[in-house]
């Protein structure tokens, strides 16, 4: 309600309580496996039972242990009983409906067999394929095909060699013009974006302000970037402005010198949770504090907006307001690789400083060429308003699965605009079960539990696509 002038449109997300009944089961839940893990280790310590874990050899006995035994207790006594759950091989491209290898354990998910038989056209709600552009067929593989007898399928070079190709600056150029920024510069690697990228702009006496939700991308090179790094609530502006405050106030500890920089990182949409960041509000407590903001776009780019620019499109807000925008071309646009946008001189600065810049080898020529394709007909410059449409169907699907699961009475966590959507599972039997028997009528989920979420917050993680037809969600 405070902030209520700064939204453009209505900002709904919902986030129910656990109830207390269901917590306690989780809690009792959790304590019969690990009574029984406790047991069984005792009777693989005995040879009562055979032990399957990685374990020394007898020679290696009075050697420094190199397998944490006891660390590995939640894997070996409880993750590995819903095992089959996670890492199942399909054999077909990844887009609405996915051929799936079938696969056996006969020794209760220690290790799996194929059968030979292929589960056809599972309907595929895991994948992060928003608008549908992971495809056999169609203008995108058609396009890439054609780059790929031209260029290869490999550069073999860094861009600051032999690796700059004329397709590399037609991205970057591209990109930059979809996003509305000055500066652009990608690379093949997604992931590695934030630790290498922002090492030259990080250092010692730098402070960055976390979302407790952040990615582990973004944790972990955080930590690499030697940063002091503090957390706020997760979309708290009032815990966020704490730490502003102090941070200006008290600046370093010790020495009470001011902060070289205040970074503020947060995600666009969070994939664990279903939610959108408050960027109007983030933005708004940056230019108070006069600190840097740095959006990570991975699940939001493509996906929302009414042009599909992500979270800044959504709210309607200016992109020059965003320091550092990173996204990823791995999800909404079928390909690989991502970006990191901002000003001209930044990005001039990183292309001539970064790790990643200097050393990593170039995208693939295909994989570029996908990636423009797409692009081009998110923003109509390929003639057709078939971009703008899977825009808008995404957001529909969207709405509608959200609504129809809310009417059959699950929690389901997120924002109401948010094409992932997390449903409560909370027992921690329920995950492998209700993973498995959605398999069993040819829908493909995924199922998380602790330690990727909170231990009494399990969860089956569905991923909206455009390529979903409503009688696939109305069977879903």
């Amino acid at each position: 309600v405070h902030n209520g002038g700064l939204y453009k449109r209505p900002f709904n997300e919902a986030f129910e309580e656990t109830p207390m009944l269901v917590a306690v089961l989780t809690y009792v839940g959790y304590g019969v496996l690990t009574l029984f893990g406790y047991l069984r280790d005792f009777m693989r310590q005995w040879k009562i039972e055979k032990c399957q874990n990685a374990t020394e050899r007898e020679e290696q006995k009075d050697f420094v242990p190199l397998y944490q035994d006891f660390e590995n207790f939640y894997t070996r006594n409880l993750y590995m009983r819903i095992r089959d759950s996670w890492n199942r091989p399909i054999c077909s491209v990844p887009g609405a409906k996915v051929d799936m290898m079938e696969r056996v354990s006969h020794d209760y998910n220690w290790t799996f067999t194929y059968t030979g038989r292929v589960i056809k056209d599972i309907i595929n709600m895991g994948s992060y394929n928003y608008l549908g552009f992971a495809q056999k067929a169609g203008t995108c593989q058609e396009a890439a095909a054609e780059v790929l007898s031209q260029y290869g399928a490999g550069v073999c070079s860094t861009r600051q060699e032999m690796g700059n190709l004329d397709k590399h600056e037609e991205l970057e150029k591209l990109v930059a013009r979809f996003l509305e920024l000055r500066g652009v510069i990608c690379l093949a690697v997604k992931h590695n974006l934030f630790n290498i990228f922002l090492f030259p702009l990080l250092i010692q006496g730098c402070l960055i302000l976390s979302d407790e939700l952040n990615h582990a991308s973004l944790v972990l090179g955080a930590r690499l970037s030697g940063a002091t790094i503090r957390i706020f609530k997760h979309n708290n502006m009032q815990s966020l402005e704490k730490l502003l405050k102090d941070a200006i106030v008290h600046g370093q500890p010790r020495t009470r010198r001011p902060w070289k920089k205040i970074l503020i990182l947060v995600e666009g949409i969070y994939s664990m949770e279903g939610s959108i960041v408050r960027l109007p509000e983030v933005i708004a407590l940056k230019k108070k504090y006069k600190s840097y903001l740095y959006l990570d776009e991975a699940h939001s780019i493509g996906a929302l907006g009414p042009s599909g620019r992500g979270v800044v499109d959504y709210f309607g807000l200016n992109p020059e307001d965003v320091d550092i925008m990173m996204g990823t071309f791995t999800k909404s646009f079928g390909a690989a690789g991502g970006y990191i946008g901002g000003k001209k001189e930044l990005i001039d600065y990183l292309r001539t400083y970064s790790h990643s810049a200097v050393y990593a080898t170039s995208m693939s020529p295909p994989v570029v060429e996908q990636i423009i394709t797409s692009v081009k007909c998110i923003m109509g410059e390929d003639g057709t308003t078939v971009g703008k449409a899977r825009v808008q169907q995404l957001a529909e699907n969207t709405r509608y699965f959200r609504r129809r699961l809310k009417e059959m009475g699950f929690i389901i966590y997120g924002n109401e605009d948010s094409p992932v959507v997390p449903l409560m599972l909370y027992m921690p039997a329920k995950i492998g079960a209700f993973g498995r028997e959605m398999l069993k009528r040819n829908i493909g989920v995924v199922v998380v539990g602790f330690p990727a979420t909170p231990i009494i917050e399990s969860r089956a993680r569905f991923c909206l696509s455009a390529a979903h037809t409503k009688e696939m969600l109305d069977r879903v």
